[in-house]
């Protein structure tokens, strides 16, 4: 047992190392395991509601361009003086009688020609109790029963408005009825209605080809009932708490609303119909869609893979790498701690032969160290603008791979491959020593490349337009000084804003080098005098990292008469003015 004890107690280190990867790799894996499923049960609910929204859109654009022909005849009728003499003239000569039907019929020719892309049956009844119908057979009501019906009572005590009915008199074939009542131009008088007969089943035909499985539509009037749907068995019912559903989600411009109906989980869309007076409703079962969609074991077994191989590897790498680092550790203990002139031996895996030649040159650097000191105070200068850049590059990278990682999330391997090229050409060209500078032609291409990797993840939405004077092609400036304020366009710029540009201008103003990145953007409240925004807001517009550093280092190379000014108002945009010396090419001077 003592020997066991000795014998953890020789391997503690690596003990420790590797109960503290297992512990922190399983937790890590479980976590990124849950935000996965997470992020792509949100990531699929967005992205189905934003396509079933535009699908919705189509929809209603049907819908909208079926009542504007019913409006349509509804003004020919109204306009049509054979309409008026029929419906309101007494009783005649059989002569006169015959002209006046005939007259009628080829009206009613000319208007019914304006609905033939659908199949409907116009009637239209007078106050002489005359009536004309295209088609009986399709709407079969008596003239009788039409006259008292509450159809046309509504629309009498409505005559100035274009309505919707659902009449379920026959339960077999359920009808949509448009109803418009005929008015004198001059008195406003009714002499007559016009109905406009579509069936349920007809009626569906503008969105039955959008629906599938767990993706039903229905359609709700003001009263809570159901009168068209892609299932059947819901057609005519009361759906009072849908109707509820709906008015708060186009109350309140929701997107979609996730609600329990009928026992199901179910993601609602809306759009309200104006000229229908009814809400076109989308329910999305989530379960049915989510099965089909999101692979939670196969996603389960990969993370577990991954753990169980990387747990090997730990174990290889911690059990070779500790071993050589407990036989150092011996080497070091044993030395005497003046005797600066012993050596350990340079033995082992890489890591712990790094860590011998370190140490041995530690001896041998030992008395140069306060020399080196010394310097290292007088460059303190240059190490603050090391520290600047060094802030200023992680913000740009941290950035640029969240954008990369949307875009590798949303599938897209070419986009994912074109953008980390890009990223590889930016940082090839801009990557290097703090204190030197490249030339604004080179500048370009990194701010081409930096814009690149945002329009592919904005979609385009966002132009980039560049305006650089010729003879500033060779001018000298530093590495990633206008790249933040790029950054903050395409990330805080357009919060409210859909879409918009970006404008970049170099130029010569008198003895100074000016860049400038305009923006049509969101804007930002920035007080008078004020050269940059306040960085203490939660929701700044602009980065306080990427900004005030790039204001900071200017003024340490440069000196107080350069820097940065922003200048912004809310909903027009923000303006960002850089002033910098003019530095040759040649020669590398400051002008």
């Amino acid at each position: 047992m003592k020997d066991l004890f000795e014998r953890l107690n020789n391997h503690g280190l690596f003990i420790k190392i590797f109960v503290v990867m297992v512990i922190s790799i399983v937790t890590v894996s479980v976590m990124i395991t849950f935000s996965t499923l997470r992020m792509s049960e949100k990531l699929f609910m967005d992205t189905f509601s934003i396509t079933n929204s535009k699908v919705i859109n189509q929809m209603k654009t049907s819908f909208e361009t079926f009542s504007y022909s019913i409006v349509i005849v509804a003004n020919s009728l109204r306009q049509s003086g054979s309409v008026k003499t029929f419906l309101t003239e007494g009783d005649v000569n059989s002569l006169s009688m015959t002209k006046s039907y005939f007259n009628m019929k080829e009206q009613m020719v000319r208007v019914h020609s304006y609905l033939d892309a659908y199949e409907v049956g116009i009637t239209v009844q007078g106050v002489n109790n005359r009536s004309y119908w295209t088609s009986r057979e399709y709407w079969s009501i008596e003239e009788a029963e039409l006259a008292k019906h509450q159809i046309t009572l509504k629309t009498y005590e409505q005559p100035n408005q274009l309505i919707y009915h659902y009449d379920d008199h026959y339960v077999d074939k359920p009808m949509i009825v448009a109803t418009k009542a005929l008015t004198e131009k001059t008195t406003g008088n009714i002499y007559g209605i016009m109905y406009v007969a579509i069936s349920e089943a007809d009626f569906k035909q503008f969105y039955v080809n959008y629906t599938s499985d767990g993706n039903d539509i229905v359609i709700v009037d003001k009263a809570g009932r159901i009168v068209s749907s892609n299932r059947n068995e819901m057609i005519g019912q009361q759906a009072q708490e849908l109707l509820v559903h709906a008015q708060e989600i186009d109350e309140q411009g929701l997107h979609y609303k996730s609600i329990e109906f009928n026992g199901m989980k179910q993601v609602v869309l809306v759009e309200y119909l104006p000229s229908f007076d009814m809400y076109l409703i989308n329910l999305i079962d989530q379960e049915i869609v989510k099965r089909n969609i999101i692979d939670t074991k196969a996603i389960v077994l990969i993370s577990i893979s991954i753990v169980a191989s990387a747990l090997l590897a730990v174990f290889i790498i911690s059990r070779r790498m500790t071993k050589s680092l407990t036989r150092l550790v011996k080497q070091i203990s044993d030395m005497s701690k003046n005797d600066f002139d012993h050596y350990v031996t340079e033995s082992g895996s890489y890591e712990t032969k790094q860590l011998a030649m370190a140490f041995n040159f530690m001896l041998d650097e030992l008395h140069e160290y306060v020399e080196a000191l010394i310097a290292t105070q007088k460059k303190q200068r240059n190490a603050e603008l090391t520290a600047l850049q060094q802030q200023i590059n992680p913000h740009f990278l941290y950035n640029t791979l969240a954008s990369i990682k949307i875009i590798v999330q949303q599938g897209d391997k070419e986009k994912a491959t074109g953008t980390i090229q890009a990223l590889i050409s930016l940082f090839q060209n801009t990557i290097g020593d703090v204190s030197e500078t490249i030339t604004v032609e080179q500048e370009l291409a990194n701010m081409k490349n930096y814009a690149f990797i945002h329009q592919v993840r904005y979609g385009g939405k966002i132009h980039v337009n560049y305006y650089i004077s010729p003879d500033c092609l060779n001018y000298q400036l530093p590495k990633l000084i206008i790249q933040p304020f790029i950054e903050n366009a395409f990330f805080h710029g357009f919060n409210k804003k859909s879409g918009g540009f970006i404008h970049i201008m170099v130029g010569q103003e008198a003895d100074m080098l000016i860049c400038e990145v305009v923006d049509n953007g969101d804007g930002m409240e920035v007080n008078a005098g004020q050269r940059l925004p306040n960085y203490k807001s939660k929701r700044q517009l602009f980065s306080g990292i990427g900004v005030k550093n790039v204001h900071d280092r200017i003024k340490l190379l440069y000196g107080s008469d350069y820097g940065v000014e922003i200048s912004s108002a809310l909903g027009e945009g923000t303006k960002v003015k850089i002033r910098l010396p003019i530095i040759q090419t040649k020669d590398n001077t400051i002008i």
